[in-house]
């Protein structure tokens, strides 16, 4: 639930947010080369993946590389590199078919990666071609989007993944070609961005994605060229970026994404340690640097996009090159990945991106 408010001893409360840790119960994929959207119901038991009805889907624009569920679980948001737009699906809460809603929006040129602040509130775009954002406003009831008047907001030179941190003060942006991560203050009035003091921080060769813990402590980006993961403890007043002693952390080979468990215990990345590969990584509570858990586990052709469901049970990796979707289960105890017994299921041709609901 999110944009709650109440009172407590006579003091009004606004933007609560509530956290839900239930499995996810649907599955969307970004397939940029068949232009379709693939749809699927989730076995909260096994995590197991079915087509839904009518499922793949065409895309509303050309090209889609990356999409994401609002917070609310109401809408889909996919953005077109082809069309440079970004279309608005509303999600059938039984069937989980989703439906577009009115006309794409106009982005930047070369739209590259999709985020929604955790209020539901704002929608940010990185737009890599021409090295910028794009901010709008999200209409809870339609899902419909209305773009800031300031917007688009420069950024580096090659943008390619965003995220916000837990309390959407903030916006992160890695640059891919600087090997950076800019920094933006976001103002929960509306949703413009302005950059903090010392932004950009340095990462390193080819950032790729980035990943934020729960609660909002520790930052970690894939360098796909370097072959490392860059770490950090986040301020949290101002939003910089510190890196973590002994950062970067060597992979072996091109971390494509990452992501951090509900729990804030443990990262995923994909394509590290060997090609076509996952590995687990322990995040030390007390510092945020990582240590491996385990073995790395098979994938799919380029394993590029990586979630965990909302309950920390299961974890998804979209494969480009083999057009499939590997599944797992996650140990509670010690965070190892093992594969699901169905693994891989088919996706369309070309999938760049994988988002739960």
């Amino acid at each position: 639930m999110h944009n709650g408010s109440g009172t407590i001893d006579k003091a009004d409360i606004i933007n609560v947010i509530v956290t839900c840790t239930q499995a996810g119960r649907f599955a969307y994929v970004a397939n940029q080369i068949s232009n379709t959207l693939s749809a699927y119901s989730i076995d909260s038991a096994s995590g197991f993946l079915t087509p839904v009805a009518g499922s793949p889907f065409v895309a509303s624009g050309t090209a889609p590389v990356s999409l994401t569920v609002d917070p609310n679980h109401q809408f889909l948001y996919v953005v077109n590199n082809g069309s440079n737009d970004v279309a608005v699906y509303s999600i059938d809460s039984t069937t989980g078919v989703p439906t577009a809603v009115g006309l794409p929006v106009a982005t930047g040129s070369g739209p590259a990666a999709v985020t929604v602040d955790p209020t539901d509130s704002y929608l940010y775009v990185a737009n890599n071609a021409a090295a910028s954002v794009s901010a709008y406003t999200i209409d809870n009831s339609t899902g419909q989007l209305t773009e800031l008047s300031n917007s688009p907001f420069a950024v580096g030179a090659d943008p390619t993944s965003l995220q916000t941190d837990p309390n959407g003060n903030f916006l992160y942006v890695t640059d891919f070609g600087a090997g950076d991560v800019a920094v933006l203050a976001i103002d929960r009035a509306t949703g413009s961005l302005s950059p903090i003091s010392g932004s950009p921080f340095r990462a390193d060769t080819g950032a790729r994605s980035i990943a934020i813990d729960p609660a909002g402590t520790f930052a970690y980006v894939a360098n796909e060229t370097a072959a490392t993961i860059s770490e950090y403890s986040i301020n949290e007043s101002t939003g910089a970026l510190t890196a973590v002693s002994g950062s970067p952390l060597a992979t072996g080979t091109g971390p494509e994404s990452l992501a951090v468990d509900p729990a804030g215990r443990y990262v995923y990345v994909s394509n590290v340690t060997a090609k076509n590969k996952v590995a687990a990584y322990l995040i030390a509570p007390s510092s945020g640097a990582l240590s491996a858990s385990g073995s790395p586990v098979a994938a799919g052709t380029l394993p590029v996009s990586l979630v965990i469901d909302p309950s920390g049970q299961f974890a998804y990796v979209a494969n480009d090159n083999s057009d499939d979707i590997s599944v797992y289960a996650v140990n509670a105890t010690t965070g190892v990945l093992t594969p699901a017994g169905d693994s891989p299921f088919a996706a369309g041709n070309g999938p760049l991106s994988i988002a739960i609901d």
